[in-house]
Parts: structure tokens; sequence; C-alpha cells
């Protein structure tokens, strides 16, 4: 290859990369912008009809920050008839104290707590969940994470579709709290400005391969019909998995408009750094051609690598097309109650954007993955062995 040619090639590739990233900067802008606004909880739907009673299932692991609050939203729910069934694996676990003093707070409130210690595969949340499933009275279930604030609503509006029939599942997004630091504020922007924007945009084409644990509702017969949290028991990714077994059966999933709240509360860049890269290495296994793509999704270094292979006027106007949009879906997904979030977040916007490029690049190199003091193999059926 001649020295031209070779150039010709650089250049050529910086504008893949300007128009690529500029691209989906705009499409996920757009994507954001014309899906439903979640409604407040003071909008009240009553048109939804058919409501069954609900059983809700929290798996819980240790004293997380916030679990009081969280796990309270799911006492003043506006849903007529509903219990909640907590589980934990171990008798000395510090989120039972917080569940005592809930079922004190809440007298009328059926809350019954699992302890149960036994393990039947690699996957020890779904553990939890087979050991608490017996305890639901309900056919109408709900599953939901430890660290997700809801409105009083919720319950209402993510079980009405279970009403129709070919209806599998129902899920819903989920934007990030940031507790304290600069850590958590960026581990935030992963879940606003990269995460949900991707669905919002993979649900745009018509995609409904997804299921969030922080929420799934279904009914009883339907996971009784994909072979109940047994299927799961040695898969990492359980939620996407409860949602793609459904699918299999010609079942629908539905996105509901809700959009929960999630903790985070990484104070570190190593921990931000394991959790962020669990992830990753998931979305890779569960989607390989749709992660190998994913870096074009990385706005700022992309825009910037094009502009040093390509300088012109061509790449430097996507570069402040690309950036304008980038900063504007960042500000998009804000919701109101956040409207006074620190200045200095859109400064971090390209270090957001530089470090999930390389925890992109990271998720290449093996499959092993932490998750509450277990190493698992991404794409395997148990527990790692070797990378």
């Amino acid at each position: 290859m001649t020295t031209g040619a070779l150039m010709d090639g650089i250049y050529w590739l910086g504008t893949g990369l300007s128009t690529a990233a500029a691209g989906y900067a705009c499409a996920a802008l757009c994507a954001v912008l014309k899906s439903p606004r979640a409604r407040s909880s003071s909008s009240g739907d009553n048109s939804i009809p058919h409501l069954l009673p609900v059983s809700v299932l929290k798996p819980l692991h240790g004293a997380e920050p916030r679990l009081y609050e969280n796990l309270r939203d799911f006492c003043l729910q506006a849903h007529p008839d509903y219990e909640l069934v907590l589980g934990v694996r171990e008798p000395e676990d510090p989120a039972i104290t917080v569940v005592r003093q809930l079922r004190t707070e809440f007298p009328r409130l059926v809350i019954t707590l699992v302890v149960d210690p036994r393990i039947y595969g690699a996957n020890l949340k779904v553990s939890n969940l087979m050991n608490m499933l017996p305890h639901a009275r309900h056919d109408w279930l709900v599953l939901a994470d430890s660290d997700i604030s809801v409105p009083a609503d919720y319950l209402v509006r993510v079980t009405g579709p279970l009403a129709e029939p070919d209806v599998g599942i129902v899920t819903c997004l989920y934007r990030g709290i940031a507790q304290h630091g600069i850590w958590a504020s960026v581990g935030r922007l992963f879940i606003d400005d990269w995460f949900a924007p991707s669905v919002r945009l993979a649900h745009a084409f018509g995609s409904t391969r997804f299921a969030f644990g922080s929420t799934i509702a279904l009914r009883r017969d339907t996971l009784q019909a994909i072979g109940g949290f047994e299927a799961l028991r040695d898969t990492l990714a359980d939620d996407f998995w409860l949602g793609e077994l459904t699918r299999q059966l010609r079942l629908r999933t539905v996105l509901s408009d809700m959009v929960v709240g999630t903790d985070v509360s990484e104070t570190h860049l190593p921990a931000l750094w394991a959790h962020e890269l669990r992830w990753l290495r998931t979305i890779r296994a569960i989607a390989p051609l749709g992660f190998a793509m994913s870096f074009v999704c990385f706005t700022s270094p992309m825009l910037l690598l094009g502009v040093v292979l390509a300088p012109g006027a061509w790449t430097a106007g996507l570069a402040v097309v690309g950036g304008c949009a980038r900063i504007l879906l960042n500000i998009s997904q804000r919701p109101s109650s956040h409207a006074a979030l620190p200045w200095y977040e859109v400064l971090l916007i390209p270090l957001r954007d530089g470090l999930s490029l390389l925890e992109w690049a990271a998720a290449l190199t093996g499959w092993r993955v932490r998750w509450h003091g277990q190493v698992l193999h991404a794409r395997g059926d148990g527990p790692a062995s070797s990378s």
C-alpha cells in the first residue's frame, strides 16, 4: 500500500467515525425527545381495567444505601390489593432490620420476610427468588431490584398491561440517582446518557428484545410456561433471559412509560469500573454484534478522533453538531426534579464518554465479572474458572 493510499484510508476512517458518532448522537436525541414522557404520580390513570392482586418480590442483600427509603416507596402504593415478599439468604443480613422497621410502620400491609439460605445454581439472586416464590399468594407478580425508587402509582401502571393475554412481561427503564461524589455522578451519566437513550433508540426501530431488573411484571402462568425461575438459575443476565424466554412463547414485551429511579452509590473509580464492566460484558454476551458497534455511541472521543484523523471543515462541522446533540441529550434526560443538578455536570460528559470507551475496550479482553462477591462468566453457565 502506498503512502497516499494509507493517508486516504486514514482520512476516510476519520470521516466515517465523525459521521457515525454525530449521527448516533442526533438519532438518540430524537428517540428520547419522541419517547412518551413519564407521567407524574398525580396524573393518575384510572382507566386501566381488571387490576388483580399483586405479589411484589424483592430480593435483598445487605444494608444498601437508602434501602429504607426505597422499600418504603413500595409500602405507599395506590394499588388496591398487593403484598410484599422480601427475601434474604442469611439470618444475619442487616436488611432484616429495615424490613422489621417497615412491618412496624405499616401493620396493615402484608410484608412477608423470607430467610432461606438454599442455593440452586450460580445466580444467587435467582436462588433467592426461588425461595421467595412459594410465599407469594397472588398470580400477578412484580420482580423489582432493591435499589429502585418509585411513585405511588407504580404498581397500577406496570401491572395494567398484564390484563392483555398476549403480554408476556412488562418492564421499565430507570434513571440514575447519584448519591455522593463525582464518581456517582459519572455513573449516573452511564445510565441516563448512554444506556437509556440506546434502549429508546432500539425501541423506536421496533426492538423489544430487552428486560430490566428494575422492574419485570408477569403472570404466574407465564413464569411456569418458561420453566419457572429454575430456567434462570445459572444465568448471569437473568432479567434479560426471563424476557427472552417469554418472547420465545410469542408473548409481547411491553416497555412501560414508567421510569423508576436507581441509586448510583459508587464513590471510587475502581468500584464504578467493576460495576460498569460487568454490565458491558453482559451486554457483549447477549448482543455481540450490537456491542461490537457500540463504540460509536461514545460521542466525545469519537468526534475528537475523527477530527484528528481527518482534519477539515466537514469533520469540524460534525463535531459541532454531534457535540451539541450530546449536550442536549444530557439535558433532555434530566427529570424536572433534578433541574438543579450540579453546574459542572456538562463538563463531565467528555470524561464519561472517554471512560465508557475504555470500559468498552476492556470488556473485549475477557468474560469474567464480579457480582456480590462471586466471580462469574458472562457467557457461561456458572462460576468462571478462567478468563
